[in-house]
């Protein structure tokens, strides 16, 4: 027998005395329960600082705000994912927007087009966390994660009922545990780095600008 199978053996022989589980102590984890006012106030308080922008949306009111931001940035051209909303609403809207490409395609078949002619992502969130300011995304194939982390600028579209207080309310409420996508994302900024010389620049990894649209 070598070394290794008599080690494992032993392992295997062991008998000794299981180790106490230990107890779950999430008190240092507890938060008051917040109003969605407060929620909502915390939100902002925790994004602001890092150059998050965030507006108040009515129903299909968020359209119409949206076309306005992205006629004064100029952009020309949005991505969008495959999936029913907010696909339908787009194209059903009146607005005037910039051209829609849909993300219905593997990237390899566009990705310079991907990396060099798209101005905007918008996506979906799965909910925010009040606690931190960072948006839930779960990316699907219907709206993969380049959608968020391409383009210069990344706009999200966030339901005022699913903002949570924190990030273990938000995974206890939605059952994370059930079943998570292979990279789940929490944003909280747009994207930047101090390691340029310990100044601090947005959208060197990432978008440049990061637009929260708080519908409801």
């Amino acid at each position: 027998m070598s070394a290794r199978d008599q080690i494992l053996q032993r392992l295997r022989n062991r008998t000794g005395d299981r180790l106490p589980t230990p107890e779950r102590d999430f008190t240092a984890m507890a938060r008051p329960e917040w109003s969605t006012e407060d929620k909502l106030a915390r939100f902002r308080s925790a994004m602001a600082p890092v150059h998050g922008e965030i507006h108040d949306c009515r129903g299909d009111n968020w359209v119409t705000v949206l076309a306005g931001l992205l006629a004064d940035r100029q952009v020309a051209r949005m991505l969008v994912g495959s999936g029913a909303e907010p696909l339908t609403t787009l194209r059903s809207s009146k607005q005037e927007l910039p051209d829609i490409l849909v993300y219905d395609e593997p990237v390899e078949s566009w990705q310079e087009h991907l990396f060099h002619n798209v101005d905007a992502g918008l996506t979906t969130t799965r909910g925010g966390i009040a606690e931190t300011g960072s948006l839930i995304l779960w990316p699907t194939a219907e709206e993969p994660r380049l959608t968020s982390l391409v383009p210069p600028i990344h706009v999200a579209l966030l339901k005022a009922s699913e903002l949570f207080g924190t990030l273990r309310e938000a995974m206890a409420v939605q059952h994370w545990h059930q079943g998570m996508p292979t990279n789940a994302l929490l944003v909280s900024s747009p994207s930047k780095t101090a390691d340029i010389e310990q100044t601090l620049a947005y959208g060197v990894h990432g978008p440049r600008e990061l637009i929260v649209l708080v519908t409801e």
